[in-house]
């Protein structure tokens, strides 16, 4: 006869500590899933911090890994509504290229040799900017017209146009390299002059945790007035409290990154500035591209969680014939979410060529890929109808860790292609293995 007396302390303990997690996460309300993928994402930093010999997380490589996973990040967000709804992109990385391109040859090229216009005009990246945001525009329409109106599965369309657009943005200068950009554009793409500094990056860390403070007690007011249950205060100050202090502990590292000693030196004698004998400290702070990603994480969650058009979207991912039939004009959802993707394909480009300082046949190079893999790393499901947009950019963020990681690591470039799609693979199956639960 068996005793099952002696586990049962430990089974109570076990279940007590299990009730309390469940009560926890039902107080704050947390997303399991995304907690999941911020373990994972702490796992890999510290494995590879370990296995680089302490070179990962420094401030230089946390600040470079910011301004890289940027541009992937926007073009994230917005392949999480192309997906929610069903369809794929496969065209962004292309479109990526060929609008840095036209950007390349209209600031450095066509404006100054054709229009007339002088190095240093302040017009010469808002014309070059707004072209390429208007081409993304233009683009992403055609390709929801076809997908949407054509009936043209949008794997085959924007298959098409990885083809075509990759073709178009060599042709524009038959295989030439662009370069120099106007400098000002150059500030789009980070670095030493495309930061904000010490300063101003812990006045936006300050606006950020007041931001944060004000959504937590308009939430709760919100709440009220329509009777919905209320987190518990200590849950609402628990989320405010970490929040901020992710966010103010972001701009630590970003302003303990210094400016390198040669460009200081440049600095300091162009103002006229003294350097002491321990060497003059100059903080980077929050990068310019940093906060264009933050930026369209924003607007893109303001679209997805507080318009129609976003309620839209998910309605039609959930169920297109049920959303069909409720009114929802499906089609014109389609090609707004297509061009939703080009502009932010076009913000992206100027972000990476603003980085190169230089438009380059290969820029945005298995960009879709990548795009795709951040996607649904985040929790977008392939079977469409959820997905969020912090989300994918945590996604964006692991998978350029990862990246980021193998080159510390020295890990040849075919291995790093095996592990990425690898990871793709598994962050299906998870998916699919969670959809079977709930």
């Amino acid at each position: 006869m068996t005793d099952t007396t002696s586990n049962a302390p430990a089974d109570t303990a076990r279940a007590s500590e299990l009730g309390a997690v469940a009560r926890f996460l039902k107080a704050t309300e947390l997303d399991t899933r995304m907690l999941g993928m911020i373990g994972a994402l702490l796992v890999i930093w510290i494995g590879i911090h370990i296995l680089s010999g302490g070179l990962f997380l420094t401030p230089r490589n946390l600040w470079n890994l910011s301004v890289q996973t940027s541009s992937v990040a926007i073009m994230a967000t917005g392949m999480v509504l192309v997906i929610v709804m069903r369809n794929i992109d496969l065209s962004v990385g292309s479109v990526e290229g060929v609008i840095g391109m036209i950007m390349g040859v209209a600031q450095a090229e066509f404006l100054i040799r054709v229009i007339g216009f002088q190095l240093g005009n302040p017009w010469l990246w808002i014309i070059a900017l707004a072209a390429g945001v208007v081409l993304g525009l233009l683009i992403g329409a055609f390709q929801g017209f076809i997908i949407a109106y054509l009936d043209v599965p949008a794997f085959i369309v924007t298959l098409g146009g990885l083809l075509v657009w990759r073709g178009m943005a060599w042709l524009i200068t038959n295989g030439r390299t662009v370069a120099p950009l106007d400098a000002t554009f150059q500030l789009m793409g980070g670095g030493p002059r495309g930061s904000i500094g010490a300063t101003a990056s812990w006045i936006i860390g300050v606006v950020a945790c007041a931001a944060v403070a004000f959504a937590l007690l308009n939430g709760r007011s919100q709440r009220k007035r329509f009777n919905f249950p209320l987190r518990p205060v200590w849950a609402e100050t628990f989320l405010g409290v970490v929040a901020c202090a992710a966010i103010l502990c972001a701009v630590w590292i970003a302003n303990s990154y210094p400016w390198p000693i040669g460009i200081v030196r440049q600095y300091a004698q162009q103002n006229g500035i003294a350097i002491p004998e321990n060497g003059l400290f100059i903080a980077h702070g929050i990068a310019i591209p940093v906060l264009m990603a933050v930026a369209v994480g924003i607007v893109m969650t303001f679209i997805t969680k507080r318009t129609r058009f976003g309620r839209y979207v998910f309605a039609i991912g959930g169920n297109p014939e049920a959303a069909n039939l409720a009114g929802i004009n499906t089609r014109w959802v389609t090609t707004k979410v297509f061009m939703i993707m080009g502009v932010l394909a076009a913000i992206s480009a100027a972000i990476s060529s603003a980085r190169l300082n230089a438009s380059t046949n290969a820029l945005g190079t298995l960009d879709e890929l990548l795009v795709i893999a951040a996607a649904v790393i985040g929790g977008t499901s392939l079977a469409g109808g959820s997905g969020t947009v912090l989300g994918a950019m945590l996604g964006a963020l692991l998978m350029q860790s990862l990246q980021s990681g193998m080159v510390l690591l020295g890990i040849d470039s075919p291995l790093q292609s095996i592990v990425v799609g690898a990871v793709l693979v598994v962050a299906v199956w998870l998916d699919t293995v969670y959809r079977k639960r709930v």
